[in-house]
């Protein structure tokens, strides 16, 4: 449910007609999430309200796009909002991992919220793991995507254009059948459901992912956002991810909240 900022308890839901919903699915790494900060953070946008779920583990902090001390104190929780109308774009920001079992319900939800505000389509930003990839794969560049079949319509050329890789389909049974192919999202959390249910649904969905291992994932946020930024353009940037380049030297801006990724330093108590 969505609760807008300004609205108190009201739980209208706003019209983002025409709007491209961006969110991350919270997968390995966070990367994702990652590169939502990322977007948020270089695009200075706006939060605009709450969105409220029990499926997500509790949680509250400081503003983690803070710019000054006087917004360092706002409070921020585990699923927010935010929007930038002059693009056209309302981000979804997932900030804590899903209590178990609540994967079905948290998307029979989220997609009745894009069909009320009337979003135009859903970009979900995702990763899965690398050590599971299969023979074909391991060739080329780690990034994939998946498009719905009414997006696909849309879209899909300019993915041909971009010379981008659609997510292979995996043998439901390696080495006994390789006729039967599934898709096979291993690490990617709500990832394969709320596309399976988008598909269903009729609703405009694109999965972008990158394959990555646990770690610092700060480049693997990097490189997804700039794969993002190809098909989007949502900044003017000459970075590509035709060469896989994870260059930090890109012009978005790293929010303050990263300062603290890897949480404080060893105590020189300690030594």
């Amino acid at each position: 449910m969505f609760i807008p900022c300004d609205r108190g308890g009201d739980s209208a839901a706003p019209d983002f007609k025409g709007f491209t919903l961006l969110m991350p699915a919270v997968s390995v790494g966070n990367v994702g999430q990652l590169a939502i900060d990322l977007v948020i953070s270089t695009l200075d946008m706006t939060k605009v309200g709450y969105f409220y779920t029990d499926c997500l583990v509790p949680m509250v902090g400081n503003n983690p796009y803070a710019t000054a001390e006087e917004n360092s104190m706002e409070l921020s929780i585990n699923a927010e909002v935010y929007s930038l109308p002059s693009k056209k774009l309302v981000v979804l920001q997932i900030r804590s991992p899903f209590i178990k079992n609540k994967y079905r319900p948290f998307c029979e939800t989220l997609l009745s919220w894009v069909k009320s505000s009337k979003c135009a389509r859903v970009v979900l930003l995702s990763s899965s793991h690398a050590y599971q990839r299969d023979d074909e794969q391991l060739l080329g560049t780690p990034l994939r995507y998946l498009l719905t079949p009414d997006l696909e319509k849309a879209v899909g050329g300019r993915m041909k254009e971009l010379n981008w890789k659609e997510m292979e389909k995996v043998a439901a049974y390696p080495g006994i059948s390789d006729t039967d192919k599934v898709l096979h999202i291993p690490g990617g959390g709500i990832t394969k459901l709320l596309f399976t249910e988008s598909c269903s649904e009729g609703i405009q969905m694109a999965v972008l992912l990158k394959f990555c291992s646990e770690g610092d994932n700060i480049p693997d946020a990097f490189v997804l956002v700039n794969y993002l930024n190809e098909w989007l353009q949502l900044i003017k940037s000459e970075v590509s991810t035709s060469n896989n380049s994870t260059d930090l030297s890109s012009p978005w801006k790293i929010p303050s909240s990263w300062r603290l990724l890897f949480g404080n330093g060893l105590p020189p108590a300690l030594f």
